[in-house]
């Protein structure tokens, strides 16, 4: 049993977060699939851009939506919907297999309309219909104007990835409008067994904007607390996530078949180089968990990864509350760097997208 195959068994999903059309068509994806533990796979602007600028890899089909005179945006979404579509064809063994706990594969919406709350939905549903395939997540900002999309968005049956969580509000908020939109599906007859939803709280992110301003700060014990933000937000995301899926509310749902919406830790690479390249998946390993890593991080993983990993417990999202306190008493700022990263998370989104955009606009 590999070192990610152990962390599986512990009951984490292991997600990669890359999909590109070298990927599926030499066969990476499926080898991943088998020796990884890699059981979904999710996209973003950045992930599409890197794939298709400055590569030779879609070449012949840009050339084809070209000559026939498409749209820059249509052929964007044509290009990554073939991708798209692919990826979920190779995950569908394990979608049936998990009976759609895993093998999902996720697409997000414009990010330009992270503040839009009816164009994300009807962007939402486009996607549904142009992929067509049952192991779809449509991923949807968890900004002010994403949240009501969530719960319309679950309260028609359309399975979500909730992306960009940085705050522990912003999640409580997000979790409820997953119960909101499951009671709207169930209450017009809807199926809530074939509902699925995880949601997706950054991870690196946090310590390299806490990192920064305790270095700014500059006092011993500022900077004792480097490194710790990032681990003990996400810890104290997973007791917010027990809270959430107990009780009359959720057992109401849970005995007409609901699933859970599971958290998923993203941005797991380390982007400190002082920092072990598996520090965020070694510390969040628990079950009910997804883990969404990079092609390196899961490379790093298997090379020198905990092979007997450990799994956390109330010991250590106790501990997390602690150092999240500490962090307030050193002079940083939760709310503000919750709300920076979010904005940034967007502004990083749409540059990606409209770099994507320019590029395919050039080659027209």
């Amino acid at each position: 049993m590999s070192n990610l195959h152990a962390v599986a068994a512990a009951g984490q999903s292991i997600w990669s977060d890359q999909i590109s059309r070298p990927m599926l068509d030499s066969g990476e994806l499926q080898r991943r699939i088998e020796d990884d533990a890699v059981t979904g796979v999710t996209s973003n602007p950045s992930i599409f851009a890197k794939a298709i600028v400055g590569t030779g890899d879609y070449d012949d089909q840009l050339g084809e939506l070209i000559d026939r005179d498409a749209s820059t945006k249509e052929i964007v979404g044509t290009l990554m919907a073939a991708d798209l579509q692919r990826a979920c064809d190779a995950l569908h063994p394990v979608w049936e297999r998990t009976q759609g706990r895993d093998g999902h594969v996720s697409v997000e919406v414009d990010p330009e309309l992270a503040h839009e709350t009816e164009k994300s939905i009807a962007e939402a549903r486009e996607w549904v219909k142009r992929i067509d395939r049952p192991n779809l997540l449509v991923k949807i900002p968890a900004t002010p104007a994403g949240t009501p999309a969530i719960a319309a968005l679950i309260g028609e049956g359309i399975s979500i990835n909730v992306t960009l969580i940085f705050s522990l509000e912003r999640y409580r908020q997000v979790m409820d409008a997953y119960l909101t939109g499951l009671e709207s599906f169930r209450d017009v007859g809807g199926d809530i067994s074939k509902v699925a939803s995880v949601a997706s709280f950054f991870v690196s992110r946090v310590d390299s904007e806490v990192d920064r301003r305790l270095d700014a700060i500059g006092t011993d014990e500022a900077r004792s607390l480097r490194g710790k933000a990032a681990i003990a937000n996400a810890l104290a995301a997973y007791d917010e996530f027990l809270h959430a899926f107990r009780g009359p509310r959720w057992e109401s749902l849970a005995a007409d078949g609901a699933r859970i919406q599971r958290p998923l830790w993203a941005s797991t690479s380390t982007k400190d180089p002082e920092y072990p390249d598996t520090m965020y998946v070694d510390a969040l390993v628990a079950p009910h968990t997804v883990n969404t890593m990079p092609l390196e991080t899961i490379d790093a993983y298997q090379a020198h990864g905990n092979p007997s990993p450990v799994i956390f417990g109330p010991a250590e999202t106790a501990a997390a509350r602690v150092s999240l306190r500490e962090l307030g008493d050193a002079g940083v700022d939760y709310d503000d760097v919750v709300q920076t990263l979010e904005d940034e998370g967007v502004d990083k989104f749409i540059g990606a997208w409209r770099d994507l955009l320019e590029d395919i606009e050039s080659q027209r």
